[in-house]
């Protein structure tokens, strides 16, 4: 497999641990020293407390839909540079709510001596966010939850 399709593989599968909450899978696409910033809000130095962060804070009733699409990927060597479009979803079940919105991911990949890409930062600008309270669309119903 190609560089640059290891590392579109390396994005998806990171998306798709932190939606299904599959925290060691996730651990596993970050290198120990990772630093993260998604918006103003959150920003991390190392793998241990982003992972840590984001277990506390997705729990079962807060659904989360990330996808990344368009990514422009730059290799040199055993490291690399990423552009990806966000488009998230985020359903707080507990209080009704949604969040949804968009982003410009910009990340770093480094190749480990076992030969497998991880992300050695990543973050992202947001284009948009917004909150909507699920009250306000009375016929919305939660149909089917993992």
């Amino acid at each position: 497999m190609d560089a640059i399709e290891a590392i579109r593989r390396l994005k998806y599968r990171y998306l798709r641990a932190l939606d299904l909450k599959d925290w060691a899978l996730f651990a596993d696409t970050l290198t120990e020293d990772v630093t993260a910033d998604y918006g103003d809000r959150l920003s991390f130095t190392n793998r241990t407390d982003l992972v840590a962060q984001m277990s506390e804070s997705l729990p079962a009733s807060i659904i989360t839909v990330h996808q990344c699409h368009h990514p422009e990927i730059d290799i040199d060597g055993d490291t690399a540079t990423g552009i990806w479009y966000l488009s998230d979803t985020v359903i707080f079940t507990e209080t009704r709510q949604i969040l949804t919105g968009a982003a410009f991911y910009a990340d770093r990949y480094r190749r480990g001596t076992d030969g497998e890409w991880r992300i050695s930062r990543t973050g992202y600008t947001r284009t948009y966010e917004a909150m909507q309270s699920l009250d306000d669309t009375p016929t919305w119903q939660l149909l089917a939850h993992r």
